[in-house]
């Protein structure tokens, strides 16, 4: 997911705070992923997707190949990108009608999508997750968010400007104007979501991107490993 939602925090912010921003915990994450890949000798691809499907690669094994994704990865890095929305199902339809049986689909997105608060357009997405499960897929969505902000609001008690970076709108405000409601909103958001992965056998990780990439993606791969 590389809509304008995933460069959160803004680049000040990030500087001040030493943070990462969700795109980039998401490159980090699945450079180190792809690295294991190269070294297991596993074919493996690259899809990009925003409001639709902005990249989409060969599936191969070779060095080459990685460095080329390496490539399409760093140049996510290179600026914050602004306005650029995510409606994702249409191009997770394409993406699950492309890859070749019984691969093993990693998703990086934080799930900001157009469709929230709107239950149709939910269901159209969850569908197109859904599809991802055909032809006997393995399906991994790792739900990319700065919980503390993005789902609890919490701000310091004095007035913010608020910019919302898919769209450009502003709003002025104080957090604890609409924290309550803001919070509950996005908890129904995020019990929606672990409903729906696991109605559809998708294993949901929770990546806080305040943890930090290791703590999240080292945990996880140690569980698959016992699992094999």
């Amino acid at each position: 997911d590389i809509s304008s939602s995933m460069y959160y925090p803004a680049l000040e912010e990030r500087k001040n705070k030493k943070l990462l921003s969700k795109i980039q915990f998401s490159v980090v994450a699945a450079t180190a992923l792809m690295e294991l890949l190269k070294r297991q000798r596993d074919a493996f691809a690259l899809h990009l997707f925003s409001d639709k499907l902005e990249l989409t690669t060969q599936v191969r094994s070779t060095t080459q190949h990685y460095h080329l994704l390496l490539s399409h990865l760093e140049k996510l890095l290179a600026e914050d990108v602004k306005n650029k929305k995510t409606s994702a199902a249409d191009a997770l339809h394409h993406i699950a009608e492309s890859i070749h049986r019984r691969s093993l689909v990693i998703l990086f997105s934080d799930m900001l999508d157009d469709a929230i608060g709107d239950e149709e357009r939910m269901d159209n997405l969850f569908s197109a997750i859904q599809h991802l499960r055909y032809n006997k897929h393995e399906v991994i969505l790792f739900h990319v968010v700065d919980h503390k902000k993005e789902l609890e609001f919490e701000f310091e008690n004095r007035p913010y400007r608020f910019v919302d970076l898919e769209t450009g709108e502003t709003v002025k405000l104080q957090p604890h104007e609409i924290k309550k409601s803001y919070a509950e909103k996005m908890l129904k958001l995020k019990r929606e979501i672990k409903i729906r992965s696991g109605q559809n056998k998708i294993d949901l990780i929770e990546a806080d991107i305040i943890h930090g990439f290791r703590q999240i993606l080292m945990p996880y791969l140690l569980k698959r490993t016992r699992m094999m």
